[in-house]
């Protein structure tokens, strides 16, 4: 039973989030977990928690996972040499293998398990339940000096999202279960896929008209030349700050995930602060944040 000073310090924070709940209640919020936030006892009950409680006062969230590291893991026991080509983990038969158990199976009942322990109904799924995600063969192109063609790369079940079944998400969410998404695709004969988590996450925030895009990261957020978080950014300007070189390397899958899903029709995306304890709550109930917000809004 709370005291009087513990009641009164609850009634203030609650006070100062209703504008939000109320805001985003009945609205989806596609979050795409992993990194730094994935690895940490301490950080994945925090992100639990705030999952649960976003939940429990009406808002709908999704949550997509990672498990890149898990899945290096595994491939290192059993032998099997792993390699990466323009970011992307090269997927034969035996290493899509280790993708769906690692992902399918150990991270993501990991996660069910997790926010059910705090109190939430969550429901594991891969992109192969149902054909919940329908995928096709990701061409990926490197461009060598010299060359005046770019280069086609074969980098085996590695995917792209063709297709998203919206029906059985808002089915599950009408039915008042957390959607838990491994991003494993599956193609027209059958084949399974290996896509990137900000991919699928972007994807079926597009495909569900999504209030909001989360895409947790083990930064503060994106950052000037000068070091300095920068938010509040129309697609717009994360276009000039691409083409002046500001944003560059592993980050611009991630920045390019985000402007596709704004530009899809989802509300806005945001690089959040993984390593930050609540930082999905400090997203949705605060105005500060603990990342970087892009928007499609025009400049006024």
């Amino acid at each position: 039973m709370l005291n009087r000073d513990a009641a009164t310090q609850v009634s203030m924070i609650l006070t100062e989030a209703l504008p939000y709940i109320q805001r985003f209640t009945g609205k989806t919020i596609v979050i795409k977990y992993g990194g730094n936030a994935m690895e940490s006892e301490e950080l994945q009950a925090s992100f639990a928690k705030d999952i649960v409680l976003m939940k429990t006062v009406g808002i709908n969230p999704v949550v997509v996972h990672g498990g890149g590291p898990q899945i290096g893991d595994l491939l290192k026991r059993l032998n099997i040499t792993s390699e990466f080509i323009e970011g992307m983990r090269v997927t034969d038969g035996a290493t899509m293998d280790v993708v769906e158990m690692v992902l399918g199976g150990q991270v993501n009942k990991n996660i069910v398990n997790l926010i059910n322990q705090h109190g939430g109904q969550a429901l594991g799924l891969t992109g192969k339940d149902a054909n919940l995600i329908r995928a096709r063969k990701l061409k990926v192109t490197r461009r060598t000096p010299g060359m005046d063609k770019p280069e086609i790369i074969d980098v085996g079940q590695v995917g792209e999202v063709s297709e998203v079944n919206v029906k059985l998400i808002n089915r599950l969410i009408s039915d008042d279960y957390i959607p838990v998404i491994a991003p494993i695709g599956v193609g027209d004969d059958g084949t399974s896929y290996n896509i990137n988590a900000d991919l699928v996450a972007g994807k079926v925030a597009e495909a569900l008209g999504a209030e909001k895009l989360m895409l947790l990261t083990n930064i503060a957020g994106l950052m000037d030349k000068a070091g300095k978080v920068l938010t509040g950014l129309t697609t717009a300007q994360v276009d000039e700050l691409i083409a002046d070189g500001t944003i560059y390397g592993g980050m611009l899958p991630k920045i390019r995930c985000a402007l596709d899903a704004v530009q899809g029709g989802v509300g806005s995306a945001i690089i959040v602060d993984g390593r930050v304890p609540n930082a999905v709550l400090l997203e949705v109930f605060t105005d500060t944040g603990v990342g970087t917000l892009i928007t499609n809004q025009q400049p006024e």
